[in-house]
């Protein structure tokens, strides 16, 4: 294929087709998350959501967790804070925002993930990841207010901003272990970590356990399941993904929860809308790679002057 888009490649494999029918499962569980708001607090949601997720996973490879090491449990101690930290912070703004909402705005831990790994590994972002920045955050600005018609953040749309911060640290942290740990025991712990982080969380935001609720513990089961199976795979495919590549997979997360809180019944303003497309752009983007000319072999007399 001729003309600019041939210096780029796309590529498929396996465990990123996986990464693709996961992320359609995260994607669906903004509006659940939205939902059990309405009998839970934040927080106690979060802590029992992840609680089902280690003890579900638990059942199935407990056995493997003999050979815990300290690096794993140092490994999934981190992850699990960063999970706990982005989750909780996620589903704090759900109260007040809609599911659509909070998952365009949390898209925005996608063209973090350079700019992180610039400050913490060295790593400087190229030109598209800035461009992918640019467009990610003029997309926030429009989509930003409860009405999506003004530029003020409310208290949910922050606490979501920054829990991008979380997610984004969660993602380099999974790839900076990938293949040093055993996936099942390092994903046991930073579910339990996660959940005990959260529960915690209930202190100072000044949350109870709520009354016992059919749909509570239903959201929690099935969510929990969720988490589990989610956060599995994101630890096995990417001992083999990037974590750029796998973060642009991961931007189509906004996209099916956009389509499920629709058949639900939201319905964003055309300015968040637009807003949400221009976060979407970016995150796309960021994560694109110019190839660099190859140089033509010299010719014979070349090589011979030379």
């Amino acid at each position: 294929m001729s003309g600019w888009w041939s210096r780029y490649k796309f590529s498929i494999k396996k465990q990123e087709g996986i990464l693709m029918f996961i992320t359609m499962v995260w994607g669906g569980t903004f509006l659940a998350v939205h939902h059990a708001m309405s009998v839970s607090g934040p927080f106690f949601f979060v802590g029992l959501r992840f609680a089902t997720a280690a003890a579900l996973l638990l059942l199935l490879t407990g056995r493997h967790l003999r050979g815990l090491t300290r690096q794993e449990l140092v490994a999934g101690a981190l992850i699990g804070v960063a999970i706990g930290a982005g989750y909780g912070l996620q589903t704090w703004g759900l109260q007040t925002i809609s599911s659509s909402k909070s998952a365009f705005i949390t898209a925005m831990y996608v063209p973090l993930v350079p700019l992180l790994q610039w400050l913490f590994l060295g790593r400087p972002p190229g030109l598209m990841a800035w461009l992918g920045v640019a467009l990610a955050f003029s997309g926030l600005l429009l989509i930003a207010g409860p009405d999506g018609d003004s530029l003020a953040f409310s208290p949910g749309e922050i606490a979501t901003l920054l829990s991008t911060l979380a997610i984004a640290g969660e993602i380099i942290l999974i790839s900076a272990c990938a293949g040093k740990v055993d996936v099942r025991r390092v994903t046991v712990v930073q579910l339990a970590v996660a959940s005990l982080f959260a529960f915690g969380l209930m202190v100072p935001n000044g949350e109870s356990v709520p009354p016992f609720s059919g749909y509570l513990l239903a959201s929690a089961l099935g969510l929990g399941a969720a988490s589990a199976l989610i956060q599995v795979t994101m630890n096995w495919a990417q001992r083999s993904v990037s974590p750029t590549r796998a973060t642009v997979i991961y931007a189509g997360e906004p996209v099916w929860a956009g389509i499920v809180g629709r058949l639900a019944g939201e319905r964003l303003p055309a300015i968040a809308l637009l807003g949400g497309v221009l976060i979407v752009a970016g995150v796309l983007v960021s994560e694109l790679k110019l190839k660099k000319k190859a140089k033509p072999p010299a010719s014979p007399l070349e090589s011979e002057a030379g």
